[in-house]
């Protein structure tokens, strides 16, 4: 069941609904904060807009990684459990 959560980003209010619990989503915030600080200290001449769309494009760049990532993953998996029906079924 959907929980309504009143979070703060960026200094704005925002009320989100999530079905996890209490700890992830502020989890979740303080990641984008520390994110927008990050990239806000490095980007000082950069409007509140551009920071925030900066962010976005990070978090995305993070997200594409770490699929990449997960299939590399995967095919290595299926990889060698193909490698070992094919030993499993010789020795049979």
């Amino acid at each position: 069941m959907k929980k309504r959560f009143n979070i703060k980003v960026m200094g704005q209010q925002f009320a989100v609904l999530s079905d996890r619990g209490d700890r992830y989503v502020e989890d979740v915030v303080k990641y984008v904060n520390d994110r927008v600080k990050e990239i806000g200290d490095a980007s000082k001449d950069v409007s509140a807009s551009g920071v925030a769309v900066l962010v976005a494009l990070n978090i995305a760049d993070e997200l594409f990684k770490i699929k990449e990532e997960n299939e590399d993953f995967v095919t290595r998996l299926e990889r060698k459990s193909e490698r070992l029906i094919n030993y499993i079924e010789e020795k049979s």
